[in-house]
């Protein structure tokens, strides 16, 4: 064989060649993940007017197959003040609207729906807020379904 012939032989077998042995690409599919509040150190003390709480999302495995995430939003809000603890438990169940209230509310968070991800969701207590329990009120809107849930934030008076 001479050399112009090796050559071309060499261009044509070797792509093929290496076609074959390529696997097929397929789409990147997303881990599926869920989103919870929050963790027990973002409720579970005492804030003061002028703060910031920031809310801890979990970040759970889901059992669902991976695929593309629908666009998941993180919400958060904290309402009160409430005298007591059975005043907003009242207030959540339905009782007639209890007057100044004031709400403060995180900006939406949208994350990318990475099992590494940590979402966190920042709420800055105004430092005029009024001392007493506030109604922390968190929301996962994931595609066409929503969830949320309700914890007991208590605001204290500054020193």
């Amino acid at each position: 064989m001479n050399v112009t012939r090796v050559r071309l032989l060499a261009c044509v077998v070797i792509p093929l060649l290496a076609a074959c042995d390529a696997e097929p690409s397929s789409p990147e599919t997303a881990a599926s993940v869920t989103y919870s509040c929050c963790e027990a150190q973002d409720v579970d003390k005492p804030y003061q007017p002028g703060q910031t709480l920031t809310v801890h999302w979990t970040v759970e495995p889901s059992d669902e197959p991976g695929g593309t995430p629908p666009q998941v939003e993180l919400t958060a809000r904290l309402t009160g003040p409430f005298a007591t603890v059975g005043d907003l438990k009242a207030a959540t169940e339905g009782t007639p609207s209890v007057p100044g209230l004031v709400t403060f509310a995180a900006a939406p968070v949208r994350p990318s729906g990475t099992p590494d991800e940590r979402p966190v969701s920042t709420l800055v207590i105004d430092p005029d807020a009024k001392p007493g329990y506030y109604n922390l009120v968190t929301s996962v809107v994931d595609g066409g379904s929503t969830a949320g849930g309700d914890s007991i934030v208590q605001v204290v008076p500054k020193p």
